[in-house]
């Protein structure tokens, strides 16, 4: 069947760096493909991906749309009319902007737009990245065309017939790291020749790998290594302070391919994108799986690394004690730094965002009157 030269498409969904990121790729993926496609991101007011999208080079419009608060909020109150609202601004967005797919990428927003998508008869996808799925795409998944999936055994929450396995996309520049690597540690304000730790909470900051830093940043000065050091935007304020020559302090990494370029060993949380990335980039890393997530899915990452030896892993609990000794160690075991390098190589999937564009368009082509 022949495709047609330019598509509409509606991306949704946000709220963490780890669903805007893969949501950009695919948008990015698209537009290579077709350039003068339009594309459009929803999502939720007050979010991250009001400011990272369009920073990206597109257009978002954004819903009055939030979570339940676990703990009880004046704010739950609110809840039933922030949907109800969300629901009428999406089914007026899908009206007009007559897309030929939509596409979740998990976060609030999501639910509101596919559920529009659907009752205007618009073939919508569900990207999730995780190995434990979420209320809203489980929900979503009886009406949906296809579920990409990054993680084994997801038949267990979507239809079997619907699954994709896919791997999550990661952008094209995290792919080719390596061609950003000159230049690379001046743009950090970093020396070559340096043995260098590269700490990652996230886009939101991980607090435990950062109290694990702060304890021991005398231990990190004697051992005469540089650190790069993302707090993410809660704690950065607070330990901005600690910025020197040899330690430098961030909230947020727009760049990730010149950090990945010149770090000889990476800390960071196991989440979904996180580990996607990590095991793109090959380079030797110790997980501190964040403890706050549905179904302890951060460890259960970590595990199926670790377990190959394409990781180390510290729990949360040991990584004020553990987390800078054991990264020091490993800054100087030449051996165990390569065979992890190999190892979690292993796990990594380049294509996946080709992958999910080329069902993308095979869902629009099929689905064409």
């Amino acid at each position: 069947m022949q495709q047609h030269k330019t598509y509409r498409v509606i991306i949704s969904g946000g709220g963490t760096g780890g669903h805007i990121y893969p949501a950009v790729a695919i948008a990015n993926a698209i537009k290579q493909r077709f350039p003068d496609s339009e594309i459009l991101f929803v999502g939720a007011q007050g979010r991250m991906e009001m400011q990272k999208v369009p920073a990206a080079g597109y257009k978002i419009e954004g819903l009055w749309i939030s979570g339940i608060q676990r703990k009880l909020s004046l704010s739950n109150l609110a809840f039933p009319l922030k949907v109800v609202s969300s629901y009428l601004k999406a089914k007026k967005i899908v009206r007009e902007f007559k897309p030929d797919i939509a596409i979740g990428v998990g976060g609030y927003a999501s639910w509101p737009l596919l559920q529009a998508a659907n009752a205007a008869d618009v073939p919508t996808l569900i990207q999730e990245q995780n190995s434990y799925a979420g209320i809203a795409n489980k929900a979503l998944s009886k009406k949906v065309q296809a579920i990409c999936v990054a993680y084994d055994r997801m038949e267990r929450f979507f239809p079997a017939e619907k699954v994709v396995y896919t791997g999550n996309p990661v952008r094209k520049d995290i792919v080719d790291y390596k061609n950003f690597s000159n230049g690379a540690f001046e743009f950090f304000g970093l020396k070559p020749g340096i043995p260098t730790l590269f700490v990652m909470g996230g886009s939101l900051g991980a607090r435990t790998i950062n109290l694990s830093i702060e304890r021991n940043l005398q231990l990190i000065q004697d051992a005469g290594i540089q650190v790069l050091w993302q707090t993410g935007k809660f704690y950065y304020e607070d330990l901005k302070k600690y910025n020197s020559d040899t330690i430098k302090v961030t909230d947020f990494i727009a760049d990730m391919n010149r950090a990945y370029a010149m770090a000889d060993v990476i800390v960071s949380r196991a989440g979904a994108l996180s580990i996607s990335e990590l095991s793109i980039v090959g380079k030797p890393c110790i997980l501190v799986p964040s403890p706050n997530v549905a179904e302890d899915h951060q460890t259960k990452n970590a595990l199926a690394l670790s377990s190959k030896d394409a990781a180390w892993m510290v729990r949360d609990m040991d990584a004020p004690l553990e987390l800078v000794q054991k990264a020091l160690a490993l800054l100087k075991d030449e051996s165990a730094k390569n065979v992890l390098g190999k190892n979690i190589l292993t796990f990594a999937k380049p294509n996946a965002t080709e992958r999910i564009t080329d069902k993308v368009f095979e869902i629009i082509n099929s689905t064409k009157k």
